[in-house]
């Protein structure tokens, strides 16, 4: 259902900004842009605490579990309750079953998506047969901020024209994208007793002001990394909580600040120790306890699958954690979301270089560190290699012994698995006299671990941007690091970090009053590389380089607050400005980017090498997109 009265929203003028943000508000909530309601008598503007969704159109009587159970099955299957398949036609097309159910546009939450330039509206009960004033779902285009259209509640009779003849409750024809479905009185009854409850209650872990979050750090991560990693996460959450204050209104948007939905976070740490077979206990114990909303960051340096399945198992989203190997059904399952596929995907990108290189290697000398990621990329670069007809053999290196790796012989390629502390002890004895490939991610993306003598030889494979171009799009996050005075020690742990729990402010902003699990693993889809894109951009623009006149010095304007993004920087006196170089990315990856279903980021990894003067990286590859087994 598209709306015929959108606002656009002009981002270059704060309270121009706003005014548009506001009037976009008032014409959504009251289903005109001309209305003449003054801000002093809206209820929302005078909100001080965000109250839990009505429930007023719901029926009184509890719905009948298999009733529910039935209409949920022909809204995310398309399978009716007699056993047949959901049909219908949409721009002369047939549907058929699962490509004619209704999540495939409407969503899992039931809250809607965009289609291009149309608006798929929310259909659940709170829209679709009530709409309070407080009803209101951020629909992104391209180009502008709009929102949910207004229109009268539904009726069992109207929502059946709807569906059936594609006709609005005003009498207009539904866009061509609504299929026209071939449905039963039974059929009706089922799907709207389904709606009826589809995200009618906020999810676990959301109170009224507070919203409650965790973070879940592995036993198995070395002490100093574990403290740079609380170090980070406690001063983004702190951060965060500074910029809210009860009873007035903050600037990270207008419809938050109008609905009064922004919330103050109360931040866990779950700590987990033994064995991964003993995790699940430990994580069911610290839900029960105090159920949260979400698991947000996260770092785990081997083993991550007892965390992962215990958020499938409970539909608790895990938000972008820092974790070198994620299970291989990351692919397919739904509520656990990962910057990379890890050492997975180094393995997969270099097993198909080595595969693809007009001279393939004779035979494969892996060595890699004696832990569950060492074991994961030597096996999965061994099946590979052994599948194309290529020897490998591969030894195990304890990562707290200083003992040498075997040496190489004239014909061995070598591959080494090695964290920073066993590569710099590679410096003690010379290269092998082939090739020798080494991890980006295990060095963590340093360059300065690898031996000078050992450079003319080396390859990496990387799943980063290239140093030299990530330094601008992360100007704000190094500035960042310096206002709070943390030192850049891990920059790959620090960024990814900072991102997830920025990246996640920014997603609940534009959930508004709609705290669902689903829909913000459908916000985290839709936004990621639009708002990559818009940050990019705006920090291009905001953090102006300016070439100094003569005695002056060069500067670089500061970072923004979290959440406080919202007015344009002006000129510097007496400066030239430089034209801002594009970017696509604020954080170590070059591109993050999610589809409808996606839970990797970033897909791709690249070959580099170190050029003439043995201290910068340059590609030897292509950015290569490697299927992961």
């Amino acid at each position: 259902m598209t709306t015929d009265r959108t606002i656009p929203c002009r981002p270059g003028h704060r309270f121009g900004w706003l005014a548009g943000m506001v009037l976009a508000w008032t014409a959504a909530v009251t289903g005109s842009a001309s209305a003449q309601v003054p801000l002093t008598q809206q209820g929302p503007m005078r909100q001080q605490h965000s109250p839990a969704p009505s429930a007023a159109w719901r029926s009184e009587a509890k719905a009948d579990p298999a009733t529910v159970a039935a209409g949920r099955r022909l809204y995310v299957e398309g399978v009716l309750p007699s056993g047949g398949l959901l049909t219908a036609r949409r721009q002369g097309l047939e549907l058929t079953g699962e490509a004619a159910a209704c999540v495939q546009c409407h969503r899992p939450s039931g809250l809607g998506s965009v289609e291009g330039t149309v608006q798929i509206s929310p259909i659940t009960g709170r829209y679709l047969f009530d709409q309070d004033r407080r009803a209101v779902v951020q629909m992104h285009l391209r180009t502008i901020k709009s929102f949910n259209e207004r229109h009268a509640p539904y009726t069992a009779e109207s929502l059946a024209a709807a569906l059936r003849d594609g006709r609005h409750i005003s009498g207009r024809s539904l866009d061509t994208l609504m299929p026209r479905y071939t449905l039963g009185d039974a059929d009706l009854a089922v799907l709207t007793t389904y709606l009826r409850q589809l995200s009618s209650d906020w999810s676990p872990g959301v109170v009224d002001k507070r919203l409650r979050l965790a973070t879940v750090i592995t036993p198995d991560v070395e002490p100093a990394r574990r403290q740079v990693f609380l170090d980070t996460v406690q001063a983004a959450v702190a951060q965060k909580n500074s910029n809210f204050v009860p009873g007035q209104r903050s600037m990270s948007s207008a419809a938050e600040m109008i609905l009064g939905t922004e919330r103050y976070w109360d931040f866990e740490v779950w700590q987990l120790d033994g064995p991964p077979e003993q995790w699940p206990a430990q994580l069911a114990h610290r839900y029960a306890a105090n159920p949260v909303f979400a698991l947000v960051s996260g770092l785990g340096q081997g083993v991550w699958a007892p965390v992962h399945q215990f958020c499938e198992a409970q539909a608790l989203p895990c938000w972008f954690p820092s974790v070198e190997a994620p299970p291989p059904e990351s692919d397919d399952d739904r509520y656990s979301v990962y910057f990379s596929r890890g050492i997975a995907l180094e393995a997969a990108t270099l097993a198909q270089h080595l595969l693809s290189a007009p001279n393939r290697p004779a035979q494969v000398l892996q060595w890699a560190t004696d832990d569950a990621t060492g074991r994961t990329a030597a096996q999965a670069l061994d099946k590979a290699l052994r599948e194309a007809g290529i020897a490998s053999t591969t030894h195990y290196l304890d990562p707290a012994s200083s003992a040498a790796p075997p040496p190489a012989s004239a014909n061995d390629t070598v591959v080494a698995w090695l964290r920073p502390a066993q590569i710099e002890r590679l410096g003690a004895q010379p290269p092998p006299p082939g090739a020798v490939y080494f991890s980006g991610q295990l060095a963590r993306g340093r360059t300065d671990v690898f031996p000078v003598a050992w450079r003319t030889r080396l390859h990496l494979v990387y799943p980063y941007q290239l140093p030299a171009r990530r330094q601008a799009g992360m100007t704000y996050f190094r500035q960042w690091l310096q206002v709070r005075q943390l030192p850049l020690t891990d920059e790959v742990l620090q960024a990814e970090v900072y991102f997830a729990i920025d990246y996640l402010n920014d997603t609940l902003v534009e959930m508004l009053d709609n705290l669902h699990r689903d829909y913000l693993l459908e916000r985290a889809e839709s936004l990621l590389s639009l708002r990559e894109a818009s940050r990019a951009e705006d920090e291009a623009r905001e953090l102006v380089l300016v070439r100094p006149q003569a005695g002056a010095v060069d500067r670089v304007q500061g970072p923004r607050p979290m959440a406080q993004r919202d007015y344009l920087p002006r000129p510097l006196p007496g400066r030239t400005e430089l034209a801002p170089t594009r970017k696509e990315s604020t954080t170590v990856y070059p591109r993050l980017s999610l589809g409808p279903g996606q839970r990797i980021a970033s897909k791709g990894a690249q070959l580099l090498r170190f050029g003439a003067d043995l201290q910068t990286l340059v590609p030897e590859t292509p950015w290569m997109i490697a299927q992961v087994p």
